[in-house]
């Protein structure tokens, strides 16, 4: 009996445990704050509370267990509303929401995607805070395991896309 406890104990505190497994997703702010005490790349997802293909890849990609490591182990994970209306100083400019049609868009998502509002959007920055990319679209896990790759380890400086893809072994 007292091992079949301590059986139903364990598999109980290892689903728990599995089940807490997530992104540890940072504010605009909180993330460059971070960034300047302990430099490493910021990884930007770019949402709208309405998009189906974001709320999409949050249950899908961003639910992956490989992925979430990779993301937590290697950049600093931002999810930043693109139709926000909090105002953000960023490099001391003020980005503010922008009424435009029946809602409206907020200036820094739209400064980093080069005014493509396309949703969602991965943005990549460096350590030093340059864009490195802007990916918009949906992203599956087996894609965006590369792209996670690619980016976190400086790949970007030393290997060309289509070499690093061909040569790159997925954990998933």
């Amino acid at each position: 009996m007292r091992k079949l406890i301590f059986i139903l104990t364990v598999t109980i505190v290892i689903a728990n445990t599995e089940a807490q497994e997530k992104i540890s997703w940072l504010s605009f702010e909180d993330a460059i704050a971070l960034n300047q005490k302990t430099p490493k790349p910021i990884l930007i997802d770019v949402y709208t509370d309405w998009c189906g293909y974001c709320k999409k890849m949050d249950v899908t990609t961003y639910a992956n267990k490989t992925i979430i490591k990779a993301i937590n182990d290697n950049f600093y994970a931002v999810k930043l509303d693109g139709e926000g209306k909090k105002n953000i100083i960023y490099k001391d400019i003020t980005f503010t929401f922008q009424k435009s049609g029946r809602s409206g868009y907020h200036q820094l998502p739209a400064s980093l995607m080069d005014g493509k509002l396309s949703y969602p959007t991965t943005i990549l920055l460096s350590k030093t805070e340059e864009k490195l990319q802007s990916i918009p679209g949906y992203l599956d896990k087996k894609i965006f395991e590369k792209i996670l790759g690619f980016f976190s380890a400086e790949n970007y400086k030393t290997n060309n896309w289509k070499d690093f893809e061909k040569d790159f072994k997925s954990k998933l």
